[in-house]
C-alpha cells in the first residue's frame, strides 16, 4: 500500500564509509540501507569517493559491494584530500604555488568552520543532495558517524530545506572511547557543533545504553529524542549455523574422522588493531597451551591486520609472528595468522572453530559488532578486553561465555582453558540454546524500531517492499 502522497518515502543516507569500504561500522551502514529499501523506502546514499578508498587508505572489500541492494542509489561526492596527499603532482595549483597560504586556508577550515578533515565531503554532499532534492524531494535524512561531518551536512541540509534528520552515532565524537574521557578540551568548537546538531535533530541513535546515557547527561534538553539501536548480525553475510542432522556429530566436535581427539581450534575473526589488547591475548594463549587440555591448540587469526597499509608489521610483532608463522627465535605459541577472509568463507571460519576469542579495545562504552556474529554460531566465547565494557551487557545471559573480567594474563589463560573444556563437552542442545540468545540481535530485528521511528517522524507509511 502506498503512502498518502502516492509515492515511496525517500531517505538521504549520509554514510561516508559504505561498501566497498571495509572500515569499522560499514556493516551497520550497509544493513541500514538494505533494510530501509526492503521496507519500501527509496534510498539514496552519499558515500566516500572511490579513489579515496583505493588510493589513499587501501581499505576495500569488493565482495561486500555485491551485498548492497541494487535498488539503492549511491552518490560519491568529492573530498579534499589535502592531509592524505604525499605526491607533489597531486597538489592543487594553490598548494603548489602558495603552500603556506594553502595550509592556512585548510587550518582555518578545521579550527573555525568544522573540526574534521572530512568536512569538504560533507559540504559537497549537501550540494549534491540539493540538486537531487530539486528533482525529487527527500522526506528525511539519516546521517551516520564517523565521520561526524555527516551530521553537519544533515544539519545544513535541514537549514536550507526544512527536511528532518536523524543522527546515528556508530561511534562517539566528543567522547574518547579508549580512555573514557572527553575527546576535546572545554571550549572547543566541536562541543558547540554537537549541541547545535543534536538540538535540531528529530532523533539521535546510539549503539548502546552507556553511550546514550553519556550524551543524555550532557544534552538533557534533547534526551527524550535519543534511542538505542544496537548492532547485530547479518543473516545474508553471516548465515545462522546449521543444526546438526540426526545421528551426526555436532559441528563443534573436536573428534577427528578416525575417532581420535584432535587439538582445539580457537579463532578470532575481524580486523586486528593496536587499540586491542593483542599482546595480552597472545601471552595468555601461550600460558593456556601448557594445560594438557589445550596441548597443541591453535589460535587462528582471520581478517585484516589494521585498516591502513603500514599496520601489519606492528601487529605481527605484537603477535610474535613473521610472514609465515612464529618469528625467528620465538617459540611456537600456537598463534596462526590466516589472512583476510572473503564474505563467502566467513561462515566456514566460524563453523570450523571450537572456541571464539572476543578481542576488543576501549572502555565501558564499547560494543564491538563482532560479538553479535560470534553469538549467532553458538560456540564458547572467551572475552579478552577490559572489564566493564558495554559488550558485556550483550553477552549477559549467553550460556557459553567465559569472562575473566580482567586483562591479567593468568586469569585470561584460565578462562581459555575452561572454554576449551566446554567445547570438548558441548552437546547439540547446549549449542542450540546459546544460538537462541543471539536471535534478538539479528539485524532486521534490531533495525525494525529504527525504521518505525523514521516513519513516525515523517508522519506516513512507507510503500510496500514489492512496489517499484
Amino acid at each position: 500500500m502506498k503512502n498518502r502522497s502516492g509515492r515511496r518515502p525517500r531517505v538521504l543516507y549520509l554514510a561516508f564509509y559504505f561498501p566497498p569500504s571495509r572500515a569499522s561500522g560499514v556493516y551497520r551502514a550497509r544493513a541500514t540501507a538494505n533494510h530501509l529499501v526492503e521496507k519500501g523506502w527509496d534510498v539514496t546514499v552519499c558515500a566516500s569517493p572511490l579513489d579515496f578508498l583505493y588510493k589513499r587508505i587501501g581499505s576495500v572489500d569488493e565482495g561486500l559491494s555485491e551485498t548492497v541492494d541494487p535498488r539503492i542509489k549511491v552518490e560519491r561526492p568529492s573530498l579534499n584530500q589535502y592531509t592524505w596527499q604525499q605526491d607533489l603532482r597531486e597538489f592543487s595549483w594553490l598548494r603548489r604555488s602558495f603552500p603556506l597560504m594553502a595550509k592556512r586556508v585548510y587550518q582555518f577550515s578545521q579550527t573555525k568552520l568544522f573540526p574534521e578533515r572530512y568536512s569538504s565531503w560533507a559540504w559537497a554532499s549537501v550540494v549534491r543532495a540539493l540538486k537531487l532534492h530539486s528533482k525529487k524531494r527527500f522526506d528525511i535524512v539519516v546521517a551516520t558517524g564517523n565521520p561526524f561531518a555527516s551530521f553537519g551536512a544533515a544539519w545544513l541540509f535541514n537549514r536550507l530545506t526544512g527536511v528532518p534528520y536523524v543522527m546515528d552515532y556508530r561511534d562517539s565524537w566528543t567522547l574518547d572511547l579508549f580512555h573514557d574521557e572527553p575527546a576535546f578540551p572545554k571550549g572547543h568548537i566541536a562541543w558547540g557543533w554537537e549541541k547545535r546538531m543534536l538540538g535540531k535533530a528529530s532523533a539521535s541513535v546510539f549503539v548502546n545504553e552507556a553511550l546514550r546515557g553519556w550524551h543524555a547527561e550532557r544534552y538533557p534538553e534533547v534526551a527524550d529524542r535519543m534511542m538505542v539501536v544496537p548492532n547485530g548480525w547479518d543473516a545474508d553475510v553471516i548465515p545462522e549455523a546449521p543444526a546438526p542432522s540426526e545421528g551426526e556429530d555436532p559441528a563443534t566436535s573436536v573428534t577427528s574422522p578416525d575417532g581420535t581427539s584432535r587439538p582445539l581450534r580457537f579463532a578470532y575473526l575481524g580486523t586486528l588493531t593496536v587499540k586491542q589488547p593483542v599482546g595480552e591475548m597472545a601471552e595468555a594463549f601461550k600460558i593456556a597451551r601448557r594445560h594438557p587440555d589445550l596441548a597443541d591448540a591453535e589460535l587462528q587469526i582471520h581478517g585484516h591486520l589494521g585498516f591502513f597499509k603500514n599496520s601489519p608489521a606492528t601487529l605481527k610483532a605484537k603477535l610474535g609472528l613473521d610472514e609465515e608463522g612464529p618469528a625467528n627465535g620465538v617459540e611456537d605459541t600456537g598463534l596462526r595468522y590466516c589472512g583476510p577472509v572473503s564474505k563467502t568463507e566467513v561462515g566456514k571460519v566460524y563453523e570450523d572453530a571450537d572456541v571464539l576469542v572476543f578481542l576488543a579495545g576501549g572502555g565501558k562504552y564499547v560494543t564491538s559488532g563482532k560479538i553479535f556474529e560470534y553469538m549467532a554460531f553458538g560456540h564458547p566465547i572467551v572475552s579478552v578486553h577490559a572489564p566493564g565494557i558495554a559488550a558485556q551487557d550483550v553477552l549477559e545471559g549467553y550460556p557459553l561465555w567465559f569472562n575473566a573480567d580482567s586483562l591479567d594474563v593468568d586469569a585470561l589463560a584460565a578462562s581459555m582453558v575452561a572454554a576449551g573444556k566446554a567445547a570438548r563437552d558441548l552437546t547439540p542442545e547446549q549449542r542450540e540454546t546459546a544460538r537462541r540468545h543471539a536471535d534478538k540481535y539479528q539485524r532486521d530485528a534490531v533495525l525494525r524500531p529504527f525504521e518505525e521511528q523514521l516513519r513516525t517522524i515523517i508522519g506516513r507509511e512507507p510503500a510496500a517492499p514489492s512496489e517499484s
